[in-house]
């Protein structure tokens, strides 16, 4: 046999085996699967949910008034003063005296009443209420650092990761089941 033909012969042969095997090496080893998570830190918003508390509490009141002007004390002091007006003195001075109590007995009397009307109170239990806030903390995401081919990066994501992200053959992040990204 003619040796260049034996030799083109091999050569061709280790040719294509060496073609083939680059070729099955850079289907396999396209680069890094995963890219390895450095930090996690999560994402959070505060959320405000109202919510109506009530209470019972107790409130004084006054009582309604029966006798507005008074009267029963003025007429009951009045009759009182003027008795012991007409105790004093005798003739004018025991008149001047009679009027002069019964005058004072009035206004004593009337002032009496008043004082007991103002006091006079009676206490209920009455519900009272009012909104108030429930503030809580909601995560809406992950802020991941990490590191893919020696180079650091950051994206948000909405899961926690883990150790690492998965990378498509182009070398971009994996960061949902549907869409890659980087």
């Amino acid at each position: 046999m003619n040796k260049s033909l034996l030799v083109g012969a091999v050569l061709g042969a280790v040719g294509v085996t060496a073609g083939g095997a680059v070729a099955t090496y850079s289907l396999v080893k396209s680069g890094p699967e995963y890219a390895q998570v450095l930090a996690v830190e999560p994402v959070k918003t505060q959320i405000k949910t109202p919510r109506e508390v009530c209470k019972d509490v107790a409130v004084t009141r006054q009582a309604p008034v029966k006798d507005q002007h008074q009267i029963l004390g003025t007429a009951i002091g009045a009759v009182a003063g003027g008795l012991l007006g007409n105790q004093v003195g005798g003739g004018t001075g025991k008149k001047i005296a009679t009027v002069a109590g019964a005058v004072g007995g009035g206004y004593a009397g009337n002032k009496v009443q008043e004082g007991m009307q103002n006091r006079d109170t009676y206490t209920t239990t009455q519900t009272r209420c009012n909104t108030v806030n429930d503030i809580s903390d909601k995560v809406v995401g992950y802020d991941v650092r990490y590191s893919l081919d020696g180079k650091e990066g950051k994206v948000r994501m909405d899961r926690d990761p883990g150790n690492q992200i998965p990378v498509d053959k182009e070398g971009k992040l994996v960061l949902s089941q549907n869409e890659p990204a980087q």
